[in-house]
């Protein structure tokens, strides 16, 4: 098992944001570790975004991207079905995996009716 590092985080945090300023989200910013003692991951919204922190130390690199990527969709104030095509989107750009289409997803967005 891949355990993160504070460099895995940096590049993820990143990566993600870019995905999500592609898709038209509003990307949080990513801190670590949480300021509460014994918690994963905490959100915290303020006037202008919102900061999700997670605790990387001692966590496999896929829970901290999981953390992160569900980060994304709570501080956007997602719902399905919008929510599982960012979450969708939000993994393949950080698995490298199948063609990024951000422009449909960007259009599917207004047809879901999601803010």
């Amino acid at each position: 098992m891949e355990f993160a590092s504070t460099v895995d985080f940096a590049h993820a945090a990143r990566t993600l944001s870019r995905a999500t300023r592609s898709l038209g989200l509003d990307a949080p910013s990513f801190r670590c570790p949480p300021r509460l003692v014994g918690i994963e991951r905490s959100i915290r919204r303020r006037p202008r975004g919102a900061v999700v922190s997670i605790r990387v130390k001692n966590r496999p690199l896929a829970a901290v991207l999981a953390d992160m990527i569900e980060g994304v969709v709570v501080a956007n104030r997602l719902a399905p079905p919008h929510a599982d095509g960012v979450r969708t989107e939000l993994w393949s750009v950080m698995t490298g995996g199948a063609e990024i289409q951000f422009s449909k997803l960007a259009r599917s967005r207004v047809v879901c009716g999601a803010a």
